[in-house]
């Protein structure tokens, strides 16, 4: 059996071995609510038994290929300044950690690599109103060193334990040291830009449905569409500024980024680019579809305004004779005559009746 087969069967049966944590809420973590999970891999295999930090750096020091993964779900600035005198920490990437709110960016700081990752998730409703919430964006931070990687996590979702367990699986892969861990946050938050965009675009469908069904209700679908781009103005945000980072990360060298790991981020870099298209072109179907609204809310007003003006000139016929023989003068026509009543209202309903067909015939009524 191969060098390989051993270190999977070996990662395997650690696997096994443990209990699964559910690392999506910090206080189910064994370590604490700050602490998510604090895990030392030599050779790419999980080393067994869970180490306090200290205990973790000095061991993965000690020994020649391992390193320290540290989980840290939204740390204060004192539960975050021992982790950063620990691993020499850049005070400014610290600040950026502690406080969140960033933009997508990858910064050096001597041998430590701080990358910043915009979460998505997409956030399930049974209806689209006009105060739906469709996106929910969190943060994840990685300090990335010679042997460590220390996470942040900001947000209730974007937990990395699934990842961490795949990851695992993949003993050849976590190998390769720190970077291989930032590739795989980098691909896995790329995967969720594109599983978000992908349900989106079964929002934008529904409503361009709505919208051109001839049942809609005029007043209903223009906040929602304007919902639909508030909430893809925040997935752009988060995705459009990644495109810069990923290329660093991809075509300049650097000293804690393997090379060959390095080629992956040339294809988390082409996902990021799908996306991003895919993206600008919901942006651009929205608008049409808006002017498409607003153009159907202008016809309909206009067909109303057509049916109020024929209406008007219809009622206008009895108007103005009633008017005039409402003037009382003695010498009215027809005033003495038996049959001078029923012939005014012949004469009306006949004038109604030609104006009304004419009205029809011409698409007002």
């Amino acid at each position: 059996m191969s060098m390989v087969g051993n270190l999977r069967k070996v990662a395997n049966l650690a696997r096994r071995s443990r209990r699964r944590v559910d690392l999506s809420h910090p206080a189910r973590s064994p370590l604490g609510s700050t602490v998510v999970n604090c895990v030392v891999y030599r050779d790419g295999v999980r080393r067994p038994g869970t180490d306090s930090v200290e205990e973790a750096v000095r061991h993965a020091r000690k020994h020649r290929g391992g390193f320290v993964w540290l989980g840290l779900h939204e740390p204060s600035e004192e539960e975050i300044a021992g982790v950063a005198e620990l691993f020499g920490l850049h005070p400014l990437a610290v600040e950026d950690a502690v406080h969140a709110h960033q933009r997508p960016k990858v910064e050096q700081y001597g041998d430590v690599l701080f990358a910043v990752f915009k979460t998505v998730t997409y956030v399930e409703h049974t209806e689209l109103t006009a105060t739906s919430e469709v996106v929910n964006t969190g943060e994840i931070m990685v300090f990335t060193g010679p042997d460590f990687v220390v996470t942040v996590r900001h947000g209730r979702h974007g937990s990395l334990g699934p990842l961490r367990e795949d990851l695992e699986a993949q003993p050849h892969q976590l190998a390769k040291g720190p970077s291989a861990v930032l590739h795989a946050i980098a691909d896995h938050v790329v995967d969720d830009y594109v599983t978000v965009a992908d349900a989106v675009q079964n929002d934008i469908d529904q409503v361009e449905t709505d919208v051109f069904s001839p049942r809609s209700p005029r007043n209903a679908d223009a906040g929602r569409i304007y919902q639909l781009k508030r909430e893809l103005l925040e997935l752009k945000r988060a995705v459009v500024p990644l495109a810069r980072p990923l290329d660093r990360l991809a075509t300049e060298p650097r000293a804690c980024v393997d090379k060959e790991i390095q080629a992956y981020f040339r294809d988390v870099a082409d996902h990021l680019t799908r996306v991003t298209e895919q993206i600008n072109s919901f942006d651009a179907l929205l608008d049409s579809i808006l002017q498409a609204h607003l153009a159907q809310v202008t016809v309909a007003q206009n067909e109303d305004m057509r049916k109020i003006t024929a209406w008007a000139a219809i009622v206008a016929v009895p108007t103005m004779v009633c008017g005039v023989y409402g003037m009382n003068f003695d010498h009215m026509p027809e005033l003495r005559w038996r049959f001078g009543y029923p012939l005014v209202l012949a004469v009306i309903a006949t004038a109604c009746f030609v104006i009304h067909r004419g009205f029809k015939r011409n698409g007002w009524l």
